[in-house]
């Protein structure tokens, strides 16, 4: 029996998968990774669930929209920087939703550059997790 995997478009020549069940996979993700950075970081907080499900929502609408443009604003700062400054993208990028799903009404806030930047690297660490799950298992010729 095959098992399928969700392809994030990240391999040379691959194309994204919007299918429903990849863009699925990809909202539980980033809920687990905003939900492990509430715990974890002090300053993140998130008092519901439907906040949480709604923030995870709009942190994807931000990272698709605004972090492409960030990254091509900030390419030579992210490379000289040896890709340090990527943190600041990622904190800036939860910032963003943050102060979007404050103006929406949702109970959800990070508090400070400091926190972002930490809860930035959870989600980041929980997505790259869910990646190395969700990728398919090569097989030796």
């Amino acid at each position: 029996m095959s098992r399928r995997a969700v392809n994030f478009g990240l391999g040379p020549g691959a194309e994204p998968d919007w299918s429903l069940p990849t863009l699925l996979y990809r909202l539980v993700v980033n809920a687990a990774g905003l939900f492990l950075a509430s715990v974890l970081v002090p300053g993140i907080e998130i008092h519901d669930w439907q906040s949480l499900l709604a923030g995870s929502a709009l942190f994807a609408i931000v990272n698709a929209l605004l972090r492409p443009l960030a990254y091509f604003a900030f390419f030579c700062l992210i490379v000289a920087t040896l890709g340090l400054f990527a943190l600041v993208v990622n904190a800036a990028m939860l910032g963003a939703t943050a102060w979007a799903a404050v103006r929406l009404g949702l109970n959800f806030s990070v508090d400070g550059f400091w926190s972002a930047v930490l809860g930035g690297m959870v989600i980041s660490a929980v997505s790259m997790l869910a990646m190395v799950i969700a990728q398919p298992r090569r097989r030796a010729p």
